[in-house]
């Protein structure tokens, strides 16, 4: 089983559960439509890494706040990358089947260690930097659904156990990468670093 880093020690999360479309710019960028419900779907232990792979030139990339869940509550914030590999999601929704061909496959949630968090959750921001250059940002009020409404929702239907991480959108900014750039994840709380992880992209091994 992956396992990820939580206050330098190692917690195997069962699953990765991913909100999608959750910040409206976003949205438009891609043309989707607003929903009118919070969109869920889940990665497997299996998707963890802790490593950013070049898998094709239509992957792409998405940073995100993500939350470790202890108790069924947030208890630690990392930053994460969800890969997605679009030309087979595109195939995928046009024809109204689900996406884990293109969302949850080996390698596609990259994250960073994470770290305990007590302070308010209206305080985080984010940033993505690709080869020092500004890709994406993003802060809590952004967010269409927030935090506690992760929780309730997905705890009306799914049981999150300890451990488990949350990946609670991406905003606008997201591209296709190839081998050899730099990435580099921030996050933030009240403007003072929480968590910095940089990856360089390497090609997948077969």
């Amino acid at each position: 089983m992956k396992q990820i880093v939580f206050d330098k020690r190692t917690v195997t999360p069962s699953k990765v559960v991913c909100i999608g479309r959750n910040y409206v710019e976003h949205i438009e960028e891609l043309g989707n439509e607003i929903p009118e419900q919070m969109v869920v779907f889940n990665k497997p232990n299996s998707a963890v890494t802790d490593s950013l792979y070049f898998f094709d030139a239509s992957c792409r990339f998405e940073g995100e706040i993500c939350f470790l869940v202890h108790d069924a509550q947030i208890a630690g914030i990392g930053f994460g990358l969800d890969l997605t590999k679009a030309d087979i999601q595109n195939r995928l929704k046009a024809k109204g089947l689900p996406w884990e061909r293109a969302k949850a496959f080996d390698g596609s949630a990259v994250l960073s260690p994470f770290v305990s968090f007590e302070g308010p959750i209206e305080s985080l921001s984010m940033t993505l930097h690709i080869d020092g250059k500004l890709r994406q940002h993003a802060n809590y009020d952004l967010m269409m659904y927030k935090p506690d409404i992760m929780l309730k929702e997905i705890g009306s239907f799914m049981t999150l156990e300890d451990g488990d991480i949350i990946m609670s959108g991406t905003p606008k900014g997201v591209g296709t990468y190839t081998a050899g750039q730099t990435f580099t994840g921030r996050v933030y709380a009240d403007g003072t670093l929480l968590i910095e992880q940089t990856w360089r992209v390497t090609e997948r091994q077969p």
